[in-house]
């Protein structure tokens, strides 16, 4: 059963946080939190994918960066990563984390792909970019929902 779902980029500001709001509107009651490996600690989701979030409909509760540390991974059931480097360090850093973190974009092709990082991007990147992470939010709800998920009971 999946209890806690982190999501992890470079600077949470991005795809994670986005990752991380799909994740909760697909999946409502799931626990989901986002990082980044070298947040850019305190800032808001980035304009251009804020935008497309609300283009889309969702509107996003204030999210503040913040940088992975050990005990977000330690309680956490499931972290999504963005790509295979992130993933390869998330597991020697933090080899108690093995066997919890894949790639959001595991799923998508036969052989998973990477969700590259729209920083500072036009765009026309920003918009591919958000579609892979609504894809990979999109199938890993569906195995998600699979297992199980606990929901947070609201107090």
């Amino acid at each position: 059963m999946i209890e806690h779902v982190l999501t992890v980029c470079i600077g949470n500001i991005c795809r994670s946080p986005v990752a991380q709001v799909l994740l909760g509107q697909r999946l409502p009651g799931l626990a989901v939190s986002s990082a980044g490996l070298q947040a850019l600690d305190g800032q808001d989701i980035d304009p251009p994918m804020l935008a497309l979030l609300q283009a889309a409909g969702v509107q996003p509760q204030a999210h503040r960066a913040r940088t992975l540390s050990s005990w977000m991974l330690a309680e956490a059931s499931l972290v999504l990563v963005m790509d295979a480097r992130q993933k390869a360090h998330i597991e020697r850093m933090h080899p108690s984390a093995r066997g919890r973190v894949f790639r959001l974009g595991e799923h998508l092709g036969p052989q998973g792909q990477d969700i590259p990082d729209p920083y500072r991007q036009d765009a026309a990147t920003c918009a591919r970019v958000y579609a892979l992470i609504d894809e990979g939010v999109r199938r890993w709800s569906e195995r998600i929902e699979a297992l199980g998920y606990a929901a947070v009971q609201a107090v």
